[in-house]
C-alpha cells in the first residue's frame, strides 16, 4: 500500500475557499439524503478519512467508479491541480480507518493506490466512463493517483 505520489510543479488552482467547502457539504447532504447520486455527470460518494495532522475527521463528496470485486476507484486529482488533495494524505496516513457513504449505507473499506498494470487498465476505465480525467491529467506534470477502495469484511 503505497502512497506515493509527489506533488507537481504545475498544474491548476486547486479548488478551496468558504464557497467550495459550502458546496462540498451541501453535495455531501444530497448525496446521503438520496443514498446516492451524481456529481459533475458521475456516481459520488462521501467519503470519510482521519485528518493526518489534526486526527479528525474529514468528509469530501468524489466521483467514484465501479472496480473489481464491488470496490470503488477514486482519482485524486483536484481538478489538475498541481498538488494532491488534502483527503489523499489523509488516507495514506491512515489508509484503515477509511469510510464511504454509498447507496444509503455506510462503509468501512481499505484504500489501496494502484500502481503499475492495475493503475493502467483503472485509469482506461476511468477516462472512457468520464473524458475529464483525461484533461485534469493533461494540466499537471503529477500522475494523478488512483485509489482503490476495498470493503472490509464484517466483524
Amino acid at each position: 500500500m503505497s502512497f506515493d505520489t509527489p506533488a507537481g510543479t504545475r498544474g491548476t488552482r486547486q479548488p478551496s475557499g468558504w464557497a467550495f467547502r459550502w458546496l462540498n457539504k451541501l453535495m455531501a447532504r444530497r448525496i446521503r439524503r438520496k443514498g446516492g447520486g451524481t456529481f459533475m455527470g458521475f456516481n459520488a460518494l462521501v467519503l470519510t478519512t482521519v485528518g493526518r495532522k489534526s486526527g479528525s475527521e474529514r468528509t469530501t463528496p468524489v466521483g467514484w467508479f465501479p472496480g473489481p470485486d464491488g470496490s470503488y476507484l477514486i482519482v485524486a486529482s483536484a481538478a489538475g491541480a498541481s498538488g494532491n488533495p488534502a483527503w489523499y494524505y489523509n488516507i495514506a496516513a491512515h489508509p484503515d480507518q477509511v469510510r464511504v457513504e454509498v447507496e444509503g449505507r455506510t462503509i468501512a473499506v481499505t484504500a489501496e493506490q494502484l500502481h503499475g498494470t492495475g493503475r493502467e487498465q483503472a485509469w482506461q476505465q476511468i477516462t472512457a466512463a468520464a473524458p475529464r480525467f483525461a484533461q485534469y491529467q493533461e494540466k499537471t506534470d503529477r500522475e494523478l493517483p488512483i485509489i482503490r477502495l476495498t470493503p472490509r469484511p464484517g466483524p
